[in-house]
């Protein structure tokens, strides 16, 4: 009997490619379902994310392009429209002279923290339809995203 039970038990590997595969797959319709938040504003989702990647200073274009998962002609592009919007410009990177990094301009600050909250107020009202129960698993469960998201920076 217990060699039945261990034959038809899954291996450790075999449950984290299952855990990992419905994790990734939960994160790909969050992502669909976010976007559709931001078609409600003036930016596109890879504008705003664009924005909020240069909330904590300056980035240069090959980060933004990793970031976005695009290549750096792409990304200068996204660059481009935001500079023409008013909401980002380029200057010279301190670190390295050759190298220029993209900065958040006062408009395009309040271009993200509107965007930011639609969203909220948007996702709140989602959220309300959560018991306690649920609520406090999503909340204990985003350390824990973090540290998958952490781990994916490096």
């Amino acid at each position: 009997m217990l060699g039945y039970l261990m034959m038809n038990r899954k291996s450790d590997e075999e449950e984290l490619r299952e855990l990992a595969g419905d994790f990734r797959e939960a994160l790909r319709h969050s992502v669909y379902l976010v976007r559709r938040l931001d078609a409600e504003g003036e930016l596109s989702a890879a504008q705003l994310s664009t924005l909020k990647m240069l909330l904590d200073g300056g980035v240069r274009v090959g980060e933004i392009a990793r970031n976005l998962g695009v290549r750096v002609p792409s990304a200068t592009e996204q660059i481009i429209k935001l500079e023409r919007a008013g909401l980002a410009r380029r200057e010279p990177d301190p670190d390295d002279s050759r190298a220029v990094r993209v900065v958040l301009t006062p408009a395009g600050r309040d271009a993200v923290d509107s965007a930011n909250a639609r969203r909220n107020a948007v996702m709140a009202g989602i959220l309300s339809s959560l018991s306690e129960q649920d609520r406090q698993a999503l909340a204990a469960a985003l350390p824990v995203i973090g540290q998958i998201n952490a781990s994916l920076q490096d």
